[in-house]
């Protein structure tokens, strides 16, 4: 996978979305689901497909809403058994043509953080929504997937004497005897 190249890719122009907005609905192919679900670590992606709804915002924006859903297919992180989970994850963005920089001509940015999230850069008037789908889709994962009713058991220390440091614990005492 690289910058140039997503494995999953439905690009929308500006000028795909009317005054009135449009819909999109899209569904990964098994190609991309297999290669996705090597990338991402995955055991399997046997479904993956999102919904949005896109409208102009602004001066040559979009605002993108919609939600991604996905079965994926991890192990479980304590019995090491394969399980599937379902993940549906909302979508709120918007993106604006030619994001300028926060840099100033020295290269150096001062960041002011408020509660409003900065517009997604929109590249050559185009937005993704398969990467904006497999972006939302990396962060919904689970990364310590649990089968249902699964509990971790510590392993219950035995002798103190037994354990792997215990030899040390007998030259400490022999060096403060003598």
């Amino acid at each position: 996978m690289t910058a140039t190249t997503p494995i999953w890719s439905y690009r929308v122009s500006l000028d795909d979305v009317p005054e009135s907005g449009a819909h999109f609905t899209i569904e990964a192919d098994n190609g991309a689901r297999d290669e996705l679900a090597r990338a991402l670590g995955l055991r399997e992606l046997p479904r993956l497909s999102a919904s949005f709804d896109v409208t102009r915002r602004g001066g040559g924006g979009l605002h993108v809403v919609g939600e991604v859903n996905a079965i994926v297919g991890q192990n479980c992180v304590v019995t090491l058994e394969p399980i599937e989970n379902e993940l549906n994850e909302a979508i709120d963005l918007i993106f604006a043509p030619d994001t300028p920089s926060i840099a100033d001509e020295r290269g150096e940015a001062t960041i002011e953080f408020s509660d409003d999230e900065p517009p997604e850069a929109m590249i050559g008037g185009e937005i993704d929504l398969g990467v904006v789908a497999t972006e939302f889709l990396l962060l919904g994962i689970d990364p310590y997937p649990r089968k249902e009713g699964a509990t971790f058991e510590p392993r219950v220390a035995g002798d103190p004497e037994s354990h792997p440091f215990a030899a040390l614990g007998s030259l400490r005492k022999k060096k403060g005897d003598g």
